[in-house]
């Protein structure tokens, strides 16, 4: 999908619909000139719902409906009859969709399933119609409630992409030619930074008739945390990913310096991301020979001692050198995280012999 198709944050101003008057009505029949009253009730103003919907995955749909507003509900009649509720209006988000307020910024709603609904605002109450005003003592009341209005707010949309493995790494280190050898994802490959403008999502394919989602994120800078480069715009992908793959290039001056920058910069936008299980892959290894092979080994051993146990692959996308390794890793780790269901076998049925 091109780059403009991408959409992956929008502002919305919300309006659900305000319910409807309840109606004074009294009943007057040929033989009830003076009959009681018999007003009914507003309907419901619409409702503003959010959906997940898995054939979704990105918020372009959104991008130019600046004002999105439900039905008023209708006013109620006489004999009692009650107004017509107002149209509810759904509104299809990508799964991975947060709705945040933009006054408070606080979140309200993390869309995740298919078919996922969440009342946004709710759509004001209709009014009571006179009917339920009378008494013993106040027979013939005129009164009937106005419907209360509905709700109004703007509203923040956000998409954070649900993938298996994201990848993190500086620009033009390899990543979307990963995600390109391994999947059908076809992301834009040059040899300058930032080719990559937009998430890519590709299904990497493993034995068994097994796969797993692979996300291409945009470049990340020294100081992306604090807005520079592609900045925030993308690093809130990486949150929904159950593991991150580190891609650092075997030619790298300091491929250690270099992971910890990476790790630096996602700690700074969320703590979080460094409980994440990881795995760092050597890139371009097409160009490094034995000798330096074992050299970075050397360095990665020594450097990554304070950092912790990190499983680490050499690997070239463009020879395919590694990659069985890699997606082999990537497996396991993620079987560890979240184990596979063993399969159930249905019990056999025994049928009696019939004579």
């Amino acid at each position: 999908m091109a780059a403009e198709n991408f959409i992956d944050y929008v502002k919305i101003h919300f309006k659900s619909g305000k319910g409807g008057p309840g109606a004074s009505s009294f009943r007057r029949e040929k033989f009830a000139p003076k009959g009681g009253p018999d007003g009914g009730d507003g309907g419901r103003g619409g409702h503003v719902i959010l959906r997940g919907n898995a054939q979704l995955w990105t918020l372009l749909h959104l991008k130019y409906r600046k004002h999105i507003v439900a039905e008023d509900g209708d006013k109620g009649m006489g004999t009692l009859s009650s107004g017509k509720r107002g149209q509810d209006v759904y509104v299809d988000v990508p799964l991975g969709t947060i709705a945040r307020d933009f006054e408070t910024g606080e979140v309200e709603v993390e869309i995740n399933e298919d078919g996922q609904e969440y009342i946004l605002l709710e759509g004001g109450k209709g009014g009571w119609g006179n009917d339920h005003f009378k008494s013993p003592t106040h027979q013939a009341p005129v009164y009937a409630q106005p419907g209360i209005p509905g709700q109004e707010a703007w509203k923040i949309l956000e998409l954070k992409l649900l993938a298996d493995v994201g990848l993190v790494g500086f620009p033009n280190a390899g990543k979307s030619t990963l995600i390109s050898a391994v999947s059908n994802a076809r992301p834009e490959i040059a040899d300058y930074p930032f080719t990559t403008l937009t998430p890519n999502l590709g299904i990497v394919s493993y034995k068994g008739g097994r796969s797993f989602v692979m996300a291409d994120i945009p470049g990340i800078i020294e100081g992306a945390a604090e807005g520079k480069g592609l900045g925030l715009r993308f690093l809130r992908h990486i949150e929904r990913n159950s593991l991150l793959l580190f891609m650092v290039p075997v030619d790298s001056p300091d491929i250690v310096a270099d992971y910890k920058v990476l790790l630096n910069e996602l700690g700074k936008y969320s703590p979080e991301l460094l409980t994440k299980d990881k795995i760092l892959a050597i890139t371009k290894c097409d160009m490094a020979d034995e000798e330096l092979t074992k050299m970075v080994e050397k360095d990665l051993k020594k450097g990554l001692k304070k950092e912790g146990t990190i499983s680490t692959y050499f690997i070239s996308a463009v020879t395919g050198f590694g990659i069985d390794k890699l997606k082999n890793g990537i497996m396991k780790m993620l079987d560890k995280a979240n184990p596979p269901k063993p399969k159930v076998e249905e019990p056999k049925t025994e049928w009696p012999d019939i004579e």
